[in-house]
């Protein structure tokens, strides 16, 4: 049998795979990681500089620098003080735990930053559709996570607040309860 050979479609492919944003994350019960503390779980980058690495330690290469605090990221794996994380374009790599925060963040519909059409997340100021609208978000906006009911987050933001759909958001998984 011959090998296939593959250059420029499927680095291409292999590459918009990578970059595409997903849609929200589906919480998978894995269980307890060694911080004992569930995987997977969203937690936030604490740093305003935190190099993502390759493997869990120093000696591993590093694949990118990410550098805005508050971005939510997604623990998939612990190996000892260290976490391997997923961004929410998909990508993954490993960071020190003590770069991370348990402070709860999202960013709004990440994977509607491609659509050419000017879409918008609407806020309101109740847990409901028909409630009046008290912001509108750009697509991929970063957002504190106050509290969630399962169905909707009361969020903040510095141009506003309000209540937004969990499944518009990335950084909580759908149904997921936070107390606020």
């Amino acid at each position: 049998m011959r090998p296939i050979i593959c250059y420029a479609f499927c680095s291409a492919v292999a590459f918009a795979a990578v970059l595409m944003p997903s849609a929200p994350a589906a919480a998978q019960a894995v269980g307890k990681g060694i911080s004992n503390l569930e995987l997977p779980r969203f937690v936030s980058l604490k740093a305003s500089r935190a190099n993502l690495r390759v493997g869990p330690g120093r000696n591993y290469a590093v694949d990118w620098t990410l550098v805005k605090p508050g971005t939510p990221l997604e623990v998939v794996q612990e190996f000892e003080l260290w976490r391997r994380v997923r961004y929410a374009d998909g990508t993954e790599g490993w960071l020190y735990h003590s770069l991370l925060s348990g402070k709860r963040m999202a960013t709004t519909a990440p994977w509607k930053a491609s659509d050419e059409s000017s879409v918008h997340i609407e806020a309101r100021a109740k847990a409901a559709p028909e409630a009046a609208i008290t912001a509108k978000f750009e697509p991929n906006v970063l957002v504190e996570v106050r509290e969630c009911d399962g169905t909707w987050c009361n969020v903040r933001h510095q141009n506003g607040q309000g209540w937004i759909r969990q499944t518009e958001l990335w950084g909580v998984y759908p149904q997921e309860k936070i107390d606020g």
